[in-house]
């Protein structure tokens, strides 16, 4: 359920944006000011985080298409087959596939992700970003606290 309300606030808020700013472009770029570090800004993303990829011709939106399907199906796999006690552990895997399934749709109907999300301090920027990837890396981090957290699992060697 929560992967689903990643997957609608995320399209909602990328179609908003998209409705309400024009698309930065070299030299003309509309943005909503919100605090001096943080602002709204209209970017399309045809590759990978960070934009990797994002100048490749084109053939990168078929297979990052095919990797985020894939590792979505991994996820709900993983999501099926833990017990109902890892109860961090579900919340990290439903944020991450939300955050995945949210890009996916972007790449599959658009070829690009669009970024609207923008902190930056004085002329240093941080990649643009979303929902999407916001749960994709807040799950990660949840991911790797489950990881942390989790008691050791001692292994018993026959002597």
């Amino acid at each position: 359920m929560l992967s689903l309300v990643i997957v609608i606030a995320d399209q909602w808020s990328k179609g908003f944006m998209s409705d309400l700013l024009t698309l930065c472009r070299p030299g003309d770029c509309q943005s909503i000011v919100l605090l001096p570090v943080f602002n709204f800004t209209l970017l399309h993303n045809a590759g990978a985080a960070f934009s990797f990829l994002s100048d490749a011709g084109g053939w990168q939106r078929w297979l990052l298409v095919a990797v985020s399907t894939l590792v979505s199906a991994i996820i709900v796999v993983w999501l099926y087959r833990i017990k109902s006690s890892e109860k961090l552990l579900a919340l990290a895997l439903a944020l991450i596939l939300g955050g995945a399934i949210g890009n996916l749709i972007d790449r599959a109907l658009v070829g690009y992700v669009v970024d609207f999300i923008v902190v930056h301090y004085q002329h240093y920027y941080f990649p643009a970003f979303n929902i999407a990837d916001s749960a994709i890396t807040i799950g990660a981090m949840v991911l790797i606290l489950d990881t942390l957290i989790k008691p050791k699992e001692t292994s018993k060697v026959n002597g």
